[in-house]
């Protein structure tokens, strides 16, 4: 532990908490990116409850599946304890990323979502992205 953080808990997750006077990581909690992927799970849930019933157990799971995945992976690799298995778990975020934004695109062409529902998604998860990118190039 360096600087009072665990090792993986370099200036890379420091960058990442939002500005105080103590800007310490003290779990997965306090990560900005953990924070807005949880928003977005929240936001997923409900944009999907409008999906047609016979979606229950295809896209609408699906989509809140890989929701949740983000947030968890998230917090997993945090969990490991070391930076080798924290930069995995994000990538693994990212990938149920990729999936959710794939998932959004389906169904705004299937007529699930609107325009509106799926920008506001499609934002939401780009904003995430970019997080998460910056977040393992900096645990590189």
């Amino acid at each position: 532990m360096e600087n009072g953080y665990p090792e993986h808990c370099d200036d890379a997750a420091v960058w990442m908490v939002e500005e105080s006077p103590n800007p310490a990581v003290v779990t997965f909690r306090d990560l900005i990116v953990w924070q807005k992927s949880m928003d977005l799970v929240i936001e997923v849930y409900g944009a999907s409850k409008i999906f047609p019933p016979a979606e229950q157990y295809g896209l609408t799971s699906q989509l809140r599946r890989c929701a949740v995945s983000i947030p968890s992976n998230i917090a997993e690799g945090y969990g490991r304890r070391a930076t080798g298995d924290y930069r995995r778990f994000l990538q693994v975020a990212m990938g149920s990323l990729y999936e959710l934004q794939t998932h959004v695109e389906l169904a705004l062409r299937l007529g699930f979502l609107s325009r509106d529902d799926h920008d506001d998604l499609f934002a939401h998860s780009r904003e995430i992205e970019r997080m998460l990118s910056s977040l393992i190039r900096r645990l590189q």
